[in-house]
């Protein structure tokens, strides 16, 4: 995250090994995650079906083609010592990188003896899916107006501090309701936002998040919340009155031709997180990054409303207005301006940044040693920026 990113360091704690987390399902809940060794890392992450209760997002019969391009070999350096891409991926822990350019891939790499057909965990790349899968239900009259009250959908949160947001303010991360979301507190809000059930019969997310105060006045400051993300999500599947990976998998997965089913954590209460924790090949990454480029089409068919992608992926927010370098931030899209390029991100190294102009994507994967800080997100960016440089010659 630009400007707002959370500098986290790496938490250092005795798990079991990933391998016996598989024993258990689901796995102990909270931040665990956030505290696994590099071994647990690169085991978990690319098997997390097997260490969590999930809903499968199913693939449909066809799979949309990315046929082969001219081939790249970017050179870069970060602090004066020279990487080249496989030196670049073992340095900083790069389990998969994919670049697509004109609809062909140019670039496509394996690391942390991961394979191709491995999922890998996205982390908050999921939120960016969230935000569309808004933009398809507005598409199917689910969804009236980005303007209506959030309340309108979950008439749980009324009376709290969420009585007056409307759904663009969700989805722009501009509620105005308090939030922390310090990973390495076990008492944030994201640490314990639905880990157990407050009110049976409501959401465990929904009571927790209905009992938050109001820091600042609706509409009037970008503040990052997954636990906003996840509210969007259970917005979204009261609305369709399905469930999100159900929903996901008839609007875009199936239709538009992914390769293999993809899996999304659930919360306690059996709902999938919508602010995390998708987990996909890294050609499905591709292939989001695909249908967001495309004007979200699949299947021949207009998903979400004409314009909603250009929509979606421009500022609507500053994200620090102190210091409007930082760019800004759109439907739970990261937007960079400076270069041209929106970004879907996810802690721990995951992000799909496209370059719209250029009709290039570049997805990578990663087991950052820590959740994220500003030495690591230049890394990645020196990565990127070398990339397109390479495309351009």
């Amino acid at each position: 995250m630009r400007g707002m990113r959370l500098a986290l360091a790496a938490v250092a704690a005795a798990l079991v090994p990933a391998t016996a987390l598989a024993q258990a399902s689901p796995p102990p809940a909270g931040a665990s995650i956030l505290m696994w060794s590099p071994e647990q890392q690169q085991a978990g992450y690319k098997a997390m079906e097997t260490l969590a209760a999930h809903q499968v997002v199913k693939r449909g019969a066809e799979v949309f083609p990315l046929p082969a391009g001219t081939p790249l070999d970017p050179k870069l350096k970060i602090a004066g010592t020279p990487h080249d891409i496989e030196g670049f991926m073992a340095a900083y822990r790069v389990s998969g990188l994919l670049v697509i350019k004109d609809g062909k891939v140019l670039l496509e790499r394996y690391g942390l003896d991961r394979k191709p057909t491995d999922r890998w965990t996205s982390f908050s790349v999921a939120k960016s899916v969230t935000s569309t899968l808004v933009g398809a239900a507005i598409q199917d009259g689910f969804i009236k107006s980005l303007d209506d009250p959030v309340t309108a959908y979950i008439p749980e949160l009324r009376g709290g501090g969420y009585e007056g947001v409307t759904v663009r303010q969700l989805i722009t991360m501009t509620s105005g309701v308090k939030w922390n979301e310090d990973y390495t507190s076990l008492v944030s809000d994201v640490a314990k936002v639905g880990l157990s059930v407050i009110e049976p019969g409501v959401n465990p997310v929904v009571s927790y998040m209905r009992r938050l105060p109001r820091d600042v006045p609706p509409g009037s400051k970008f503040h990052y919340s997954t636990g906003e993300t996840d509210l969007v999500g259970i917005l979204v599947s009261k609305a369709v009155g399905k469930p999100l990976a159900q929903y996901l998998s008839e609007k875009i997965w199936a239709p538009f031709g992914m390769e293999q089913d993809a899996i999304w954590i659930e919360d306690v209460a059996g709902h999938e997180r919508g602010g995390c924790c998708m987990s996909m090949t890294l050609r499905d990454y591709g292939r989001i990054g695909m249908f967001i480029l495309g004007g979200g089409k699949a299947g021949g068919k207009q998903v979400v409303p004409e314009g909603w992608t250009a929509d979606a992926t421009r500022a609507h927010v500053q994200v620090s207005p102190a210091h409007p370098e930082y760019g800004g931030y759109g439907y739970f899209w990261w937007i960079n301006p400076a270069v041209g390029a929106y970004e879907a991100q996810g802690i721990f190294g995951q992000s799909i940044t496209t370059f719209p102009k250029d009709k290039l994507i570049i997805v990578v994967n990663s087991a950052w040693p820590a959740a994220d800080t500003p030495e690591l997100n230049a890394a990645r960016d020196r990565l990127t920026a070398a990339i397109r440089a390479a495309v351009a010659r």
